[in-house]
């Protein structure tokens, strides 16, 4: 172990100009000085622990110690030795100041003396019980003068376990005692959580018993432990309840958070990684919350039982797991025990509704949570620094109650197997009594069977006579009904060929009066009623155009294209390459016309029968259209029937309908339609 002698940290001008050398150890010590004096609280010595054989063991509690917080971090140990920083150090005793850091960003040193007897022989050492303190720097005289130097040891969580001075699961140091005079050390502490300063100092003779009696003690329990999981992982395997490996997983969280608080995971299990270390020990109690949560739920059966509940513990659950995550990840408050109060208390009053709703087994639950929670009661304490019942049954209380715990779930999983197996046993009892008293009266149904089976055979005997009797009468009237049948057939023979003549007397009467409607249209003799009647609205009239539109098949207007499908608009044809939809009004004098088709298409029908010679005023009447937009359809109408007239392919006397198709006037139609408005 080599000599440590202070030295100054290097440290940046805020220009260009940097510190001589000689001059920056000074700058430090007085920038020390400046932050010593800015914290409040007057110094108070220490107590002197004196080392005897009668006392093989002693607690370093507040009175034997005083404590010097640098929120710098930066104070070597030749400032804190010194008679100006002497007076800076102060003791909790007396105060309400808990016995932990409170900073993590800050240093923390402790001063202790201790005076060991010269009869002394052994060598004494100093234990600190908190395992998740990240470095730990013990500072021991080396030697005396006018100048006193120190020797350091240092190890922590932040180190590999191999850097401890002795492979222990706590951290122990030798303290080198100078028998027959008082030695003073100091002990630099910092931390990235809240941990404690409790510490023990051991003799010698007495350290290595006490140490096999902790290290057999807790091998005892991952034994305990060991054992459960496996007989419980065997029940899983054999009866396949989902609340078995629920409890396994619980019983692997929960060894696993242990292995991190007691440091032997990190001392056997992953010594060469201190990260893994700090990972496992902030991961561990979200695991040990999340597998207990789904334990308490399916052996409580909450989702069945108590779905409101069920919901809000499974809400309240997640948001803790997620919280405590984020303050493991980002916040490290230190303080996220509290965030487990609130899922704990919850499961806690689901066990006891589910007790209260008849499930006898979740008295177990309450029982091992109520012992859990007394033994959560101390190490809260100690996270906060309250000295409460601080001592080696407290500390290991947890363990107690775990292994307990452990052993009551058990035997709840079984008691609750057992309940359903009992009532499985009643529900086959009564099944087997139902069966009984229906196998009995089976008995007495075939019975009454056989019974019945004689009087039907009685009774079929004497129906076969009445039968075979009933059968002549009937045979008999067969033979007049066939009679009477076959007159019957040639009426009906007789009737049938008058429906035939008089169906064939209605369709040629139908024919002649469609064929006497049509003459009466092309003479031009209908009124807007009779004409209603062939097209008696919209989609009649939109039909007739589509048919006479495309009669000659179907050809796009914008590319060509002779195949198309149907489109949305009733009528309306769409072209299967280019998708344009073109409607069956499109290219006729019916487009865009702005009043009832009916109409517009009767008001060609009377301008082509009047061959233009009908006054629009007596138009509007008819059709009772107002007179602008009546003179308007007209004045288009007019223009296709002059168009018409001048075609090559006109004949006089043809159709009105060929009129319809002349797509011409939509422009002039528009003009009209804006000229009609403005009047």
């Amino acid at each position: 172990m080599q000599p440590f002698y202070p030295t100054c940290g290097r440290r940046a001008a805020p220009t260009a100009y940097r510190l001589p050398a000689r001059h920056r150890a000074g700058f430090v010590l007085l920038l020390s000085l400046l932050l010593g004096l800015a914290r409040p609280g007057a110094a108070a010595p220490e107590d002197t622990l004196v080392a005897t054989t009668a006392h093989q063991a002693q607690y370093l509690d507040d009175r034997y110690y005083s404590v010097l917080e640098d929120p710098s971090g930066h104070l070597p140990i030749a400032a804190v030795s010194s008679p100006a920083w002497a007076s800076r150090f102060a003791t909790l005793a007396g105060t309400a100041l808990p016995p932990n850091i409170r900073h993590p960003r800050s240093t923390y040193w402790l001063r202790f003396t201790v005076l060991a007897d010269a009869r002394l022989a052994a060598d004494w050492y100093l234990e600190l019980y908190d395992p998740h303190i990240g470095s730990a720097t013990l500072f021991r005289p080396a030697a005396a003068g006018l100048a006193l130097a120190y020797d350091s040891v240092t190890t922590g969580a932040n180190y590999p376990f191999a850097t401890r001075p002795l492979p222990y699961k706590n951290f122990l140091f030798n303290l080198g005692l100078r028998h027959g005079q008082p030695t003073t050390y100091y002990l630099r502490l910092r931390s990235d959580t809240p941990t404690s300063f409790r510490a023990m100092l051991h003799s010698g003779p007495a350290l290595i018993p006490e140490m096999s009696l902790q290290y057999w003690l807790l091998g005892g329990f991952y034994g305990v432990l060991f054992i459960m999981l496996v007989y419980n992982l065997f029940l899983f395997f054999f009866l396949k309840e989902k609340s078995y490996i629920h409890y396994v997983f619980y019983v692997l969280s929960g060894a696993l958070l242990f292995l991190s608080e007691d440091g032997l995971g990190f001392q056997y299990m992953w010594p060469f990684s201190a990260p893994l270390n700090h990972f496992i020990g902030a991961v561990a109690p979200v695991l040990l919350l999340l597998t207990f949560a789904q334990y308490a739920r399916s052996f409580l059966d909450t989702a069945a039982r108590l779905p409101v509940l069920d919901r809000h513990v499974r809400w309240v659950v997640s948001l803790s797991g997620a919280l405590l995550v984020l303050d493991v990840a980002l916040i490290h408050s230190g303080f996220s025990f509290w965030l487990y109060l609130l899922p704990y208390g919850l499961l806690y009053y689901a066990a006891w509704r589910a007790y209260r709703g008849g499930l006898r087994p979740a008295r177990y639950l309450l029982l091992a949570q109520a012992l859990v929670a007394g033994s959560l009661t101390f190490l809260i304490c100690r996270k906060l620094g309250i000295d409460f019942y601080n001592n080696a049954y407290t500390v290991y209380s947890l363990n107690v109650a775990f292994v307990i715990e452990v052993a009551v779930l058990s035997y709840a999983l079984a008691d609750k197997i057992k309940g359903l197996m009992d009532t499985t046993l009643v529900t086959q009892r009564r099944l087997l009594k139902q069966l009984r008293k229906r196998h009995q009266a089976q008995d007495q149904l075939l019975e009454q069977l056989r019974e019945n089976q004689a009087l039907k055979d009685q009774l079929n005997s004497e129906l076969e006579a009445l039968v075979a009797r009933r059968t002549d009468e009937l045979r008999q009237q067969n033979d007049t009904i066939a009679a009477q049948n076959r007159e019957l057939l040639e009426t009906n023979g007789l009737l049938a060929l008058q429906s035939a003549a008089i169906e064939q007397l209605n369709s040629d009467l139908s024919r002649d009066l469609q064929d006497q409607k049509h003459a009466r249209l092309q003479a031009r003799e209908f009124d807007f009623g009779e004409f209603s009647q062939l097209y008696p609205d919209k989609d009649a009239c939109l039909r007739y155009l589509a048919d006479l539109k495309w009669q000659g098949g179907y050809r796009c207007r914008k590319c060509g294209h002779e195949k198309s499908c149907e489109a949305r608009e009733p009528f309306a044809r769409r072209c299967t390459r280019c998708r344009y939809v073109e409607s069956a009004t499109t290219g006729t004098l019916l487009q865009k016309c702005k009043f009832p088709i009916v109409k517009a298409l009767y008001a060609v029908f009377l301008l082509h029968a009047h061959r233009g010679r009908y006054a629009p005023a007596e138009l509007a009447r008819v059709l009772e259209l107002r007179p602008a937009t009546s003179w308007a359809f007209a004045q288009k109408v007019l223009a296709a029937l002059q168009r018409r007239s001048q075609a090559p392919d006109f004949v006089d006397g043809e159709p009105w309908t060929h009129v319809l198709l002349d797509g011409s006037a939509e422009v002039e139609q528009e003009e009209l339609t804006d000229i009609s408005d403005h009047q």
